[in-house]
């Protein structure tokens, strides 16, 4: 014991005090670049506001209810899908009653299960157009696209139609019913409209599945609207998005270059991202719509999210991989300053879980030298000027942040989830931490040669379901 007394202090304390004194440098620089850029969206956002710039206006039941302007087609990919597949098939076909409809299901020739779900759940409706895929699944989510946008060619081919829009839904999706003529109207002004995501809470995971509520809760009442105000791209989340037939027509002429591929990059982990990207940089006109219904609820798509964390970790670790890692591979920089800027708020994904490991790593730091402290071995610290404003700094802006996290989340879902969101930081924080960890191993082991497949989360039950209890991704 006395020899490790003299070695603690003697080599050990003064090796900690240069590590914590490093790590709080770069965390608090990095918090308060992150600070500074968030700052940037919250006063956007507030002066946007104020001025009435932006809102969300209410729908009269006569616009929920009103007849589509042209034929519909919502494509659903399903690989392993058989627990929900059928939900969502009877409730989407209840929810929007329009004959001008179809609905494109994808599945796979070797998951018979997840086919015979999606038979059931169509229960003979002829608006309803089960594609079985050829290649065995998994492939990735954009391929099995490309094989539901080859079903709907083949299908203006042999009809006199041709479809006006084409919408992107999940598996696991419960959409709006007001949000099909919401989309149908907006496609006559514009060539792609994004719907909010709205994760439905589940009473058996708080922490994990909750904190989706929080952070999509913000991203689209804040984010994204700021996005849209300033006319910068915005990326699609692969649900509740419509497109222009006649732009992804365009899309897969381009992209295919005669190759027949189709429209969706079936080498990307994140096509609907780029595809939102790709047509805001073709200059098409694009739009993100944040509404009410005649009842006050947001017109949004809802699902389950990830309840254990090794689900959410592998979600998030397929979103990063995509956005941040491929997106800077495939798409690069081009754009203006908005889009530059938007551009690296969407990649910041890495980096934010370095300056977390950082972060939570003094943590550790720190107890090890509370505890000399306590012991005798070290006297009190004294931080440069410059370090204790950055530290104050760095404390503010994350009162700032969870103050905003808060009033976001209690605003959608209530005081009591508001309370709950600042609790789940730490969550959220640990989560993009370990996401960003796998994404980096996954990406070097793609530029290594490793095939991208569809590394999707399992999803238990649908949202209308509510006898089920359920994780998604």
């Amino acid at each position: 014991m006395s020899n490790w007394g003299q070695i603690l202090p003697e080599q050990l304390l003064p090796g900690l005090m240069v590590i914590e004194h490093e790590l709080l440098l770069f965390a608090a620089f990095w918090f308060i670049v992150s600070a500074l850029d968030e700052a940037a969206i919250d006063f956007t956002w507030l002066w946007l506001r104020l001025t009435g710039k932006v809102s969300e206006p209410a729908l009269s039941l006569e616009d929920e209810t009103q007849a589509l302007g042209g034929r519909a087609a919502v494509f659903v990919p399903a690989w392993h899908e058989a627990d929900v597949i059928g939900a969502m098939i009877s409730h989407t076909l209840r929810s929007w009653p329009q004959d001008a409809l179809t609905l494109y299901v994808g599945c796979y020739c070797n998951d018979p299960d997840t086919i015979a779900a999606a038979m059931k759940g169509a229960a003979g409706d002829a608006r309803v157009r089960l594609v079985i895929h050829g290649r065995e699944g998994p492939t990735t989510k954009a391929d099995c696209l490309n094989r539901l946008y080859a079903a709907l060619c083949q299908d203006e081919e042999r009809s006199s139609f041709r479809f006006k829009s084409v919408i992107l839904h999940d598996a696991e999706d419960m959409v709006h019913p007001a949000a099909l003529s919401v989309i149908d109207r907006s496609l006559s002004e514009v060539q792609f409209v994004q719907l909010p995501v709205r994760p439905e809470p589940q009473a058996e995971s708080r922490w994990i599945s909750g904190h989706y509520a929080d952070e999509f809760a913000e991203a689209h009442a804040k984010s994204m609207v700021v996005r849209d105000a300033l006319g910068a791209a915005i990326p699609a989340a692969g649900v509740g998005c419509g497109f222009s037939r006649d732009l992804l027509g365009t899309l897969a002429c381009e992209r295919s270059r005669g190759t027949g591929e189709g429209p969706f990059a079936a080498d990307c982990l994140t096509e609907d991202y780029e595809l939102g990207l790709l047509v805001s940089r073709g200059g098409a006109k694009k739009k993100f719509l944040r509404l009410r219904d005649h009842l006050g609820a947001l017109v949004a798509t809802r699902a389950f999210f990830p309840g254990r964390i090794e689900d959410s970790v592998k979600q998030k670790a397929r979103w990063i991989h995509g956005i941040a890692l491929q997106g800077w591979d495939r798409l690069g920089w081009s754009g203006g300053v908005i889009d530059s800027w938007m551009a690296l708020r969407d990649r910041r994904g890495p980096l934010t879980a370095i300056v977390l490991t950082c972060a939570y790593g003094l943590l550790v730091i720190e107890a090890i030298l509370a505890v000399a402290r306590l012991s005798g071995w070290q006297e009190p610290i004294v931080f440069s000027p410059v370090l204790r404003t950055m530290l104050t700094v760095s404390f503010a802006a994350f009162i700032w942040r969870t103050l905003w996290r808060f009033g976001f989340t209690a605003s959608e879902y209530g005081l009591m989830e508001g309370m709950m969101a600042v609790l789940r930081v730490p969550v959220a924080n640990v989560i993009s931490i370990m996401a960003g960890r796998r994404a980096v191993v996954s990406y070097v082991k793609s530029l290594r040669g490793a095939k991208i497949t569809w590394d999707k989360t399992a999803h238990s039950a649908h949202p209308a379901d509510l006898a089920g209890t359920a994780t998604t991704g």
